[in-house]
């Protein structure tokens, strides 16, 4: 078996036989071979898409994932705890705001708050100024907080009763933060501030004193418009101008009495009575000037109710030892309790008043001379 090949096992081929048997094969051969690459090279790019859309469509699914979690922002739960100041400054808008809570601890995010104020259709509706808020709270309540004007912190000044104009302009500008000469300004221009007819010598002893909350972006010129304001409701309200009129005298005379009042007083049941004693000296014009020290203090830019033997030479119009009558406008903002005492004063024939005990501000009265002087004793022997 050697010396036998292939063929000789198959049978006997002569050369040409095979040779054409090859040529065939290799004919019909080519033929698959190129329809077997044809069907590869379909197949191949076919599989390569199906699985490239499998990962594009796996990773657009894990994309989504990835994308909405981003959207959707840190956010609070609950009530919140604790509490901050939050300030809103001119020109700043709802991504500024935003960050800045997020910075205080108010929201989880900026994000958050952003897409809560947005949703509310509010983001050009925030207002400058100082809110109140509590930490750790869900975006949509800080934004309801936000919005609510009761919640805006407002600038609040006290005046008490009896401060003068000077004094008055001084404790604005102190307790807002403002320049005091812009409130200085303004109370010049008294045609601005709707001051009462009858008010003749500016806006002193009509700068109502009280405790006022005034919005942040109120001017000098609003605060004291408001003061007048509070001024005329309590003169409606007592009846100033009838009043006045009852007793003889003009509404702005009744407010030059209180102010004089309020300085001279030292406790709010004795300014009926001192009240009194002023009417009662003015009645008696022109045998008896007014002589109250607290004019003549005035007069001299200085405090206090017993003015010195110097001081009563002052050529002042408010020196009240030199001149007849009133002195010709308020010496200071009078209350509520002086501008009724002015109105309504006790029934009583004084003419005196003395402080007798300074500590305690005990005031006492006295019609006659002999009662003066034990009254003036009195208030030696107290240190007076």
């Amino acid at each position: 078996m050697s010396d036998l090949d292939l063929n000789d096992l198959l049978g006997t081929e002569d050369d040409e036989g095979r040779s054409r048997r090859r040529a065939r094969g290799n004919r019909g051969g080519g033929r698959r071979r190129r329809r077997r690459r044809n069907r590869g090279g379909f197949v191949a790019p076919l599989l390569a898409f199906v699985v490239l859309a499998g990962i594009i469509g796996g990773g657009g699914y894990y994309g989504y994932l990835w994308l909405s979690d981003a959207l959707v922002a840190d956010d609070y739960t609950g009530q919140g705890t604790g509490e901050v100041i939050i300030e809103i400054k001119d020109g700043q808008n709802a991504s500024d705001v935003a960050q800045e809570l997020e910075r205080q601890g108010v929201v989880a995010s900026a994000r958050a708050f952003t897409n809560a104020v947005a949703n509310a259709g509010k983001s050009g509706a925030l207002q400058p100024g100082q809110y109140k808020l509590r930490k750790k709270l869900p975006a949509a309540q800080a934004v309801v907080q936000l919005l609510d004007p009761d919640n805006r912190m407002l600038l609040k000044v006290q005046l008490k009763e009896g401060l003068r104009l000077s004094d008055t302009l001084t404790q604005l500008a102190k307790q807002t933060g403002r320049p005091e000469k812009e409130f200085l300004a303004a109370a010049k221009n008294v045609k601005e501030l709707d001051l009462p007819g009858y008010a003749k010598s500016g806006l002193e002893g009509y700068a109502f004193p009280a405790t006022y909350d005034f919005p942040p972006k109120t001017t000098p010129r609003g605060m004291l418009a408001e003061m007048v304001k509070r001024f005329k409701q309590t003169a409606e309200k007592v009846d100033l101008v009838g009043g006045a009129k009852d007793l003889g005298h003009t509404p702005h005379e009744i407010v030059v009495i209180a102010s004089i009042v309020q300085a001279e007083a030292g406790r709010p049941e004795d300014m009926p009575k001192i009240a009194r004693v002023i009417y009662n000296r003015l009645e008696r014009n022109p045998q008896m000037k007014l002589e109250m020290d607290s004019t003549v203090m005035y007069a001299l830019k200085k405090y206090g109710t017993a003015a010195t033997h110097a001081e009563l030479e002052t050529k002042s119009k408010y020196n009240t030892y030199k001149y007849l009558g009133l002195p010709p406008g308020p010496i200071a903002n009078p209350g509520d309790h002086a501008i009724e005492a002015a109105l309504n004063p006790a029934k009583g024939d004084w003419l005196w008043f003395i402080a007798t005990d300074p500590k305690s501000q005990v005031t006492k009265f006295a019609s006659t001379e002999a009662e003066r002087q034990a009254l003036l004793a009195e208030y030696r022997r107290n240190g007076g």
